[in-house]
């Protein structure tokens, strides 16, 4: 069942946001604070994760470290599959950690964040789990439980493997979270420079030598999909989180990136469209002593528009029907979604903002008699 709240009419505003585009075939953004949509494209397809890959890798690793389970200081030894597969002999990303050597954890995530290295990633699971495959099973089953209901991992760091996919929306789930949860590390992803090995290494993300307010996050590249970003800015107070995959160049990719994080910051203002404990709607209660409960949700409901059309929003609350008694205040309803035009750019849930008792016999019974006509109606 859902409740129509129309805030006002929603065509004049879809037709702004449809007017920008992008060159990548697949992308999603959103603004952190109140986790509105700001743009998105093919944000559900299934793509290969390439590189992406390590930010999965990088999470799992981070709750390790939040658990006491491991320590910055704990040590890995670098196997000779980790340094024939992801070090200097595989000619791909790497620290160059010599064979048999032992790597700080601290140092194995700065090699991953810094220089997307192929070796940190294997030693890191390696040492985790005991060899890759087992630790590939793990960030799969780490993803679930982050949300990540889609992506799959088939190794730590992304390298070619056909079971590996995901999403642009997931990525920036991934991405949200990692930046929320783990601040101790999640600066790793803006550090400039990796020395190891006497090799020293700038940050392969472009866009943080441009001085936009980008702070991470990783960079990927697959052969049948193209060149692929996740990053994340905070200016004036406003962070917003963007995936970009399926991009032709690097060089479009580090274009298209600052464009449509440009765009992201400086075409939305924040409105409110529900006050804290305000009162939203009404939804009818079967067999209650009153007939109809309020809801509210649980603090101010913030989205960010379009600055050159902010007052064209709807909201629908959905729940499930019948809503029957007895019904108790802050009890989870139903799901407000907030959309823009066409787009939904928000979910929050509604509670009950009052109680709602068990009727006399006499109200069960016409509301029984109701439930019966609308259901054959």
């Amino acid at each position: 069942m859902a409740l129509a709240v129309l805030l006002s009419d929603g065509s004049a505003l879809a037709q702004t946001v449809a007017a920008f585009d992008t060159k990548a075939k697949q992308a999603y953004m959103i603004e952190a604070t109140t986790g509105t949509v700001l743009f998105a494209k093919a944000e559900d397809e299934i793509i290969p994760p390439a590189s992406l890959a390590k930010l999965m890798t990088a999470e799992y690793v981070f709750n390790e470290l939040a658990s006491g389970r491991i320590a910055d200081e704990t040590l890995y030894k670098v196997s000779e599959y980790a340094w024939r597969t992801g070090g200097a002999l595989s000619r791909t990303s790497t620290m160059f950690a010599a064979l048999n050597s032992q790597i700080r954890v601290i140092d194995l995530l700065q090699g991953l964040a810094v220089q997307s290295a192929n070796d940190a990633c294997i030693i890191l699971a390696e040492g985790l789990e005991g060899s890759e495959a087992a630790f590939a099973a793990k960030l799969t089953e780490r993803a679930r439980l982050l949300g990540l209901q889609k992506s799959v991992f088939a190794n730590s760091n992304g390298l070619p493997n056909p079971e590996n996919k995901t999403t642009v929306r997931e990525m920036v789930l991934l991405a949200q979270q990692i930046e929320a949860k783990y601040p101790k590390y999640f600066p790793l992803f803006a550090q400039k420079d990796f020395e190891w090995n006497k090799i020293f290494q700038r940050n392969r993300n472009p866009l943080l030598a441009l001085n936009i307010g980008v702070d991470g996050m990783a960079l990927g590249f697959a052969e049948n999909s193209g060149y692929a970003i996740v990053t994340t800015v905070e200016r004036d107070g406003r962070r917003l989180f963007l995936a970009l995959a399926g991009l032709k160049t690097d060089k479009e990719r580090t274009e298209e990136a600052r464009r449509v994080l440009e765009w992201g910051l400086t075409s939305f203002a924040s409105r409110t469209v529900f006050k804290a404990d305000e009162v939203i709607a009404e939804a009818p209660v079967f067999g209650g002593d009153r007939s109809h409960v309020p809801l509210k949700a649980g603090s101010s409901v913030d989205i960010f528009i379009p600055v050159d059309n902010p007052d064209r929003i709807r909201a629908r609350i959905a729940y499930k029907w019948p809503l029957k008694a007895p019904v108790t205040a802050g009890q989870e309803i139903g799901i407000l979604s907030v959309s823009v035009g066409e787009r939904r750019v928000r979910e929050v849930p509604v509670h009950a903002a009052a109680d709602v008792g068990v009727g006399t016999l006499t109200s069960k019974a016409l509301d029984g008699l109701k439930e019966l006509l609308f259901f054959w109606l």
